[in-house]
């Protein structure tokens, strides 16, 4: 992935992929600028200015690495971000670790306490300049804290690794993961277990969400979706599965009518506790949910569409211009109670709903975008 040179603002984007936000917090990764931006509460304003910085000097500094400095506090391609237990989580992928902050910065280029998949803060090497390990991560991509009764379980996609691991709770530096998926060892890192896509297998997994009983993977490279219901403890198949209409099917679906169940490189997920959205990536949509199936179904209906006036339209921005109703290879989701922040990365910007207003077309209520 290679990227020009940018020149960054405290509310510009180049590129952002992720996308994260509670009560109190409003998290942007801003992955071309390899930095994160914070807001302190939701924007209530289009183009409305970032609080703090993460991974750059300043909010106008660029740059993988922070070129000329130490690396403990840089970021290279970060692409997802979360707030667990008072904690913040950032996916520095192509660093191939998750930093970790004991509590939300509240200045800007804060240098996290640690750093999850490295051995300290100075190491970025894939799988920790050694082969697929256990203790070692290759691009982890997304992340998901999801949790069960008193207690909660971290899961990363190691998308380099072609699998997820998970964590019993946040783990403390050095503690390496509990659970596997989509390998059948710790020490292999084939696309789709070098057998071929199947029900417990992955190409490029890359985002995680939790709705109801059931735990969700998006495997954008073979265009699904992969349900798992209870909890997520072992390789095992999945139940349930959107984007392909048998298991063993990984076809894109590109140049014809889409309809409501197709997904082409589906990279996010995201859910409000009880409807389900995806970020159909390279149709330039979001589909929802608002009813799960029970059971092994494969590649049910969605039951709306945002940007897109129909479920058979795919273009980037209708084939049209850049507008409030239009997306761009949308790649980051996050859905808090009422409003949906999608990470419109094609188009340099973080767009939010209101998900009760939503209908086909409906345009967004605010765009982070310098204007």
């Amino acid at each position: 992935m290679a990227l020009p040179d940018a020149s960054p603002a405290p509310c510009q984007f180049y590129a952002p992929r992720g996308v994260f936000f509670d009560d109190s917090f409003f998290v942007a990764v801003d992955t071309g600028n390899h930095r994160v931006l914070i807001w302190r509460g939701l924007p209530e304003d289009d183009a409305q200015p970032a609080d703090l910085v993460l991974g750059q000097q300043d909010l106008y500094s660029e740059g993988p690495k922070r070129a000329g400095t130490s690396i403990e506090n840089g970021m290279y391609l970060p692409t997802a971000a979360g707030i667990w237990e008072g904690k913040l989580l950032i996916a520095d992928a192509w660093h191939h670790r998750i930093l970790v902050w004991n509590t939300v910065p509240r200045f800007s280029d804060t240098p996290p306490d640690y750093a999850i998949g490295q051995p300290d803060l100075k190491s970025v090497e894939a799988n920790r300049g050694a082969s697929t390990s256990r203790e070692g991560l290759s691009s982890p991509y997304g992340m998901a804290w999801i949790k069960e009764g008193r207690g909660g379980k971290l899961y990363v996609t190691d998308t380099g690794n072609r699998r997820v691991v998970g964590w019993d709770g946040l783990p403390k530096p050095g503690l390496p993961p509990d659970y596997l998926l989509g390998q059948p060892s710790w020490e292999r890192g084939e696309e789709n277990r070098g057998e071929g896509v199947g029900a417990r297998s992955f190409r490029w997994p890359h985002s995680i969400a939790n709705v109801g009983d059931y735990v969700y993977v998006a495997d954008a490279g073979d265009h699904r979706i992969l349900g798992w219901r209870g909890d997520l403890t072992e390789d095992r198949d999945a139940d349930i599965m959107f984007g392909q209409t048998a298991i063993a099917n990984a076809e894109e679906f590109a140049y014809r009518k889409q309809g409501a169940a197709r997904l082409r490189f589906p990279y996010a997920i995201a859910t409000d506790g009880q409807s389900l959205a995806i970020g159909d990536t390279a149709n330039n949509r979001i589909l929802i949910w608002k009813a799960l199936p029970n059971g092994l179904i494969a590649s049910p209906a969605a039951d709306s569409v945002i940007g897109q006036p129909d479920f058979d339209a795919n273009g980037e921005n209708h084939w049209k211009a850049v507008t409030p109703e239009t997306l761009c290879w949308p790649y980051g989701l996050c859905w808090h109670k009422d409003k949906l922040a999608v990470a419109d990365s094609g188009n340099n910007r973080v767009m939010i709903w209101t998900t009760a207003n939503i209908s086909r077309d409906t345009p967004a209520e605010h765009s982070l975008l310098a204007v």
